[in-house]
């Protein structure tokens, strides 16, 4: 049993133009301007769409959530604009970048694949529990964790229920500061059921929204919708 569904994937922007051409040509999604300046992101045969939401703040601190993506090489990422923060290690085989506004994310090079584009990997939530909050989210998408349990972090395995192979929780030192740049919205029966779980409230549906903005047991925002919600006409503004 699930709480929820996974609906979509939010990054906050001060340009959403640039971002959203970026992620279009990164993982090959072709993007649409929607009326309140933003971006939808999809693919044909994605249970679930990218949206670019613009914000009036700019990024300041390293981002909580991030995407790691697979790609032939890092140089088409390059090309679009993005910067390698670290390369490969001995021991971890990927290259942390930055996107053009400077938003971390984990490129691993894939023998076989084209340069570009990418593909949408997983996503990666830094913690200070990595295995309560993968027990929260699995009990929330109804999704088991990965096969081979790791003592340092917890992944949950897609398992057809998300638009990406595994959902990661890593552990890190700092504390969560101020709200996410990137978060996700789910698709639930009762929102009760999630403030139930653990989830605290943070909006409620008003004039200018019709969702809740929710947060996890480790404050991270997410949005939640009932079923049968105009989904297809969402707007962010957490």
């Amino acid at each position: 049993m699930s709480l929820a569904t996974w609906h979509a994937l939010h990054m906050d922007a001060t340009d959403a133009g640039l971002l959203a051409g970026f992620w279009s040509a990164a993982l090959g999604r072709p993007h649409a301007l929607l009326p309140d300046g933003g971006y939808r992101l999809d693919s044909e045969g994605d249970s679930a769409g990218l949206w670019i939401d613009p914000v009036p703040e700019p990024k300041s601190v390293k981002h909580r959530i991030h995407l790691d993506v697979d790609v032939g090489s890092v140089d088409g990422l390059r090309s679009l604009g993005a910067a390698g923060l670290r390369e490969p290690t001995d021991e971890d085989n990927w290259w942390i970048m930055a996107d053009p506004e400077g938003g971390e994310f984990c490129a691993f090079p894939r023998d076989g694949r084209p340069p570009m584009p990418g593909r949408l990997y997983e996503v990666v939530v830094d913690c200070a529990d990595p295995h309560a909050q993968a027990d929260w989210w699995g009990r929330v998408f109804g999704i088991p964790r990965e096969g081979e349990p790791q003592q340092h972090y917890a992944a949950l395995e897609s398992d057809g229920k998300l638009p990406f192979d595994f959902l990661c929780f890593v552990p890190v030192p700092e504390p969560k500061v101020g709200k996410n740049r990137i978060h996700w919205d789910v698709v639930c029966s009762e929102v009760d059921e999630l403030v139930a779980a653990g989830a605290t409230v943070l909006r409620t549906p008003d004039d200018e929204v019709f969702w809740h903005v929710l947060a996890d047991p480790e404050g991270n925002e997410f949005c939640a919708t009932t079923r049968g919600m105009r989904q297809d006409e969402r707007q962010e503004d957490v």
